[in-house]
């Protein structure tokens, strides 16, 4: 991956993953005639990211093609007007996005998406929405190839003190 410019605002790989994790939508990128982004609710487990979709449509169409993606999430956004910046923190992947068909797979990952999205549902629950979400629902592994996560300075300088 090519050298982030602004090296100390790079988040280490621990808190990338931190960021990963915890957040709750991102965007992810494909490659087709003119780039294509659509933002999408996900899971990350075990070096890769799980989304669900439709059983036909373009983000398909343009996977079939070419495997390659990013998906980008934000976990912070606020913007300081006084000081004309805003402190972010993101962090960005990048890899090949395979189209999961395997019964098996497509209830752990439904099963891993009902577990971050819905917690506080009953076992039974989870089990007749992912039941009847079988026969319509797509989804798709981004195997994460590389990551990486960055932000603002002031956030890194606020950390750093911390740190001490």
């Amino acid at each position: 991956m090519k050298q982030m410019r602004r090296a100390k605002q790079q988040l280490s790989d621990a808190d990338a993953l931190k960021l990963l994790k915890e957040g709750t939508s991102g965007v992810l990128a494909l490659n087709g005639e003119y780039p294509y982004a659509v933002p999408l609710s996900y899971v990350y487990d075990e070096g890769a990211i799980y989304f669900h979709c439709a059983k036909s449509g373009h983000k398909l169409d343009l996977l079939k093609a070419c495997a390659r993606a990013s998906f980008c999430v934000i976990g912070k956004d606020q913007v300081i007007s006084e000081e004309f910046t805003t402190y972010f923190r993101s962090v960005i992947v990048f890899g090949t996005v395979e189209i999961i068909e395997e019964e098996a797979q497509l209830r752990s990952a439904l099963r891993l998406l009902a577990a971050k999205y819905s917690p506080r549902e009953s076992e039974a629950h989870l089990a007749k929405e992912i039941e009847g979400a079988l026969a319509s629902v797509c989804i798709l592994k981004l195997h994460v190839e590389e990551m990486s996560g960055k932000e603002a300075v002031e956030l890194m300088r606020q950390r750093t003190k911390c740190a001490y």
